[in-house]
């Protein structure tokens, strides 16, 4: 379960981040920044938090609505777009949406947590933390920030590309997905870089 063990090694202001969408066919690559007022973040938003792909839509949904009605809570979201991603690669895209969310933030923090091995270039330190959503608070909350920002992305999305089926795959490389692709072509949100993009050009 995530704690604040990591957090507590330094002073400041300390954001967590996490991205979503570094997968998917279609759609950008978001990333959220969460900083979390650990003197003042309530025990029952913090039981609400974990990994976000540990938890129900529903309990997403839950936790996401009562991150953003914290006032213990600071949000910035960056996204990096399939456009983006074909020209600089979804590695760096996903950077780039990193250092938007960052700057997104209300107050500059000291350091940032980043879930995984490979630090971003961001304009403050940086410690990366393997699984880090499943260890920080700040980094579970973003991971839930950005995969629930994501998902409402790709739902309307769905509604102005209807027949790749984004409502339930957000973009993922199914069955229903791949046909429509067959069927329709790619839209301006497909990522024609990836390979099944490649190999169905």
């Amino acid at each position: 379960m995530p704690s604040f063990r990591i957090e507590s090694r330094h002073e400041g202001l300390v954001a967590g981040i996490d991205e979503a969408g570094r997968g998917p066919l279609a759609g950008p690559v978001l990333a959220a920044a969460v900083i979390l007022d650990r003197t003042r973040a309530k025990r029952s938003l913090l039981r609400l938090l974990d990994d976000s792909k540990k938890l129900t839509i529903e309990e997403r949904e839950k936790a996401y609505r009562s991150l953003r009605k914290s006032d213990a809570v600071l949000i910035g979201v960056g996204a990096a777009s399939a456009r983006e991603i074909d020209r600089f690669n979804i590695l760096q895209a996903s950077f780039l949406a990193m250092r938007r969310a960052v700057a997104a933030l209300p107050t500059a923090p000291a350091m940032a947590l980043v879930d995984g091995n490979r630090p971003p270039p961001l304009a403050c330190p940086v410690e990366v933390v393997v699984s880090g959503d499943a260890l920080s608070y700040s980094i579970a909350a973003a991971s839930i920030i950005a995969k629930v920002t994501r998902d409402r992305i790709m739902h309307r999305l769905d509604i102005r590309h209807p027949g790749y089926g984004w409502a339930t795959n957000v973009g993922y490389s199914v069955p229903a997905h791949l046909a429509g692709l067959q069927k329709l072509g790619p839209t301006p949100h497909h990522r024609l870089s990836f390979a099944p993009l490649g190999r169905l050009l």
